[in-house]
């Protein structure tokens, strides 16, 4: 069953609290469907590539679109560029959440090559996560982990409810997690490392404790998939970045009683089609943009639907 108006403004409010759950309640279908933006270089005509997935995706009635990176590799790593991608999010008839990627703060360095992953990272912080509520002329509220003291820092992963089903950003950049072969402490690395790991058994224990019948994450890497040999004698101080993450994830999983559906950027054997391993889904979208339907009550509730890339 397609919904037939747009999403209500889940704006968080200190008065009429109730009313607003009960409207909230009737406003999301049993069924529904939500859009992942991945953001390329550009397309033919010199048209931006995420203002032209964002005009395509605004012709659909989601439930939400997420956008999966701020700014394509290609793109710099300046005020100017992220500014443009703001107000890009802003022109969203849906509501918009936005999950990072590794072009987004990892890839960024000087002219002389000198890394500014750290000070980007702090600064997309400020300029897209700043309030808890999506982007778009509609609006979703966000849960973020930056709401508990001890993660103060860490506002780009984020939860929101939606049909039943529970969904959340986590800052999981490839290649590799951004782990580097320092000498000492790879800090960034293992600070995130311990943020990310709280924030995905809060998850877990949320959807446990809601009764969610499934729940969606969005990150650029793939931590399901590990590397061989040969892969990991090219990844720098060959370790994998990942391996925590994936056993945890896979541990969790494992205790829940619904599907855990994954969407990341990374290429996979068949494209934008979601494979499934026990209750885990892993999809990678990779380019353009993916619209997935959603049904609860059914033994599959996740399907990517084929979408056209370009407008008519």
């Amino acid at each position: 069953m397609q919904a037939t108006m747009k999403r209500l403004v889940l704006y968080p409010a200190l008065t009429g609290l109730l009313l607003l759950a009960s409207v909230v309640a009737q406003a999301q279908p049993e069924n529904f469907e939500f859009g992942v933006i991945v953001q390329a270089a550009q397309v033919d005509g010199g048209e931006n590539s995420l203002q032209q997935a964002i005009n395509i995706s605004n012709e659909d009635n989601l439930a939400f679109v997420v956008a999966n990176g701020i700014k394509s590799d290609s793109e710099n790593c300046s005020d100017n560029a992220y500014s443009r991608s703001r107000k890009i999010f802003g022109r969203s008839e849906n509501a918009l959440i936005v999950s990072l990627v590794a072009s987004d703060w990892v890839n960024c360095k000087t002219k002389n090559g000198k890394s500014i992953a750290i000070e980007r990272l702090n600064r997309v912080r400020d300029l897209f996560f700043a309030d808890d509520v999506s982007f778009g002329n509609t609006g979703i509220s966000l849960i973020r982990q930056s709401s508990s003291a001890k993660f103060r820092s860490y506002a780009e992963n984020a939860r929101w409810e939606y049909g039943d089903i529970l969904f959340a950003t986590i800052n999981l950049p490839a290649d590799n997690n951004h782990y580097l072969p320092e000498a000492g402490r790879n800090s960034e690395f293992e600070d995130r490392a311990i943020a990310n790991r709280e924030w995905l058994e809060r998850i877990f224990t949320h959807a446990a404790q809601r009764k969610n019948q499934a729940i969606v994450l969005f990150c650029d890497g793939n931590p399901l998939v590990a590397p061989d040999a040969a892969k990991l004698a090219k990844l720098k101080g060959r370790r994998d970045g990942f391996v925590e993450m994936r056993k945890q994830l896979t541990a969790l999983a494992k205790k829940f009683p619904g599907k855990v559906l994954l969407l990341h950027g990374q290429k996979q054997a068949k494209s934008q089609a979601i494979q499934w391993q026990a209750n885990i889904g892993s999809m990678g979208v990779n380019t353009g943009w993916a619209k997935i339907r959603v049904q609860p009550q059914s033994r599959i509730p996740f399907r990517s639907l084929p979408v056209s890339n370009t407008k008519d």
